[in-house]
Formats: structure tokens, sequence, C-alpha cells
């Protein structure tokens, strides 16, 4: 089994931003997908016409420049079009990004 730094770096991320209690769970939660150059995260709630079912709603991705060596940070505006997050957009290292993330001021 071949261990991804970048994959496991988020998955850390997402486990220390979880709620603990499994009853909040079931409202919200969070997850990620990473397909090797592009990370979103995004809020895990039941529909509210059916609250049996579950959505993901993304609000942060994160992609990868192999050109630039570069990781880029996007977040999702309410016209659900994804803007580049200012002051800080981009960094060689995703510890970085998910720095920024974790002090983002704008929630």
């Amino acid at each position: 089994m071949i261990i991804d730094i970048n994959e496991s770096t988020v998955k850390n991320f997402i486990e220390s931003i979880r709620p603990k209690d499994e009853a909040v769970r079931n409202q919200v939660d969070f997850g990620y997908s990473y397909d090797g150059k592009i990370i979103e995260l995004y809020e895990i709630r039941p529909l509210w016409s059916n609250p049996t079912e579950k959505q993901n709603i993304p609000f942060v991705k994160i992609r990868f420049f192999k050109s630039k060596k570069m990781w880029n940070l996007y977040w999702m505006r309410a016209s659900e079009k994804w803007e580049l997050y200012e002051p800080f957009p981009k960094s060689t290292h995703l510890d970085e990004i998910i720095g920024v993330i974790k002090k983002d001021k704008h929630a």
C-alpha cells in the first residue's frame, strides 16, 4: 500500500474538524475527495427535502499545478463558482494551504 503524504495531510485535517459526537455527525459532518491533483473539502448534511439522504456541499478546492509545483486555494462563491482565495492563494506546500484554511477569518 502506497501512502500519499498529501492525502494523509488532508485526512488528518478533516479528522481534526469533524464533530466528535455521532449524533452531531448525523446533522453535519465533513469529508474530502482527492484525485492526486485536486482536493475538495465539503460539508455532509441531510437534504432538507429528504433527511434520510445526505448531500455533499463543497466549500474549498485545492488544486496542484504540476508544471509550477504550486498548490492553489479556491473558495465556493454563492453563485457556485470557484474563486481564487485572497490574500494567500498559492503555496508550494500543502501544509501552508491547510494553515490558511484553519485561520480563515471569512469562515
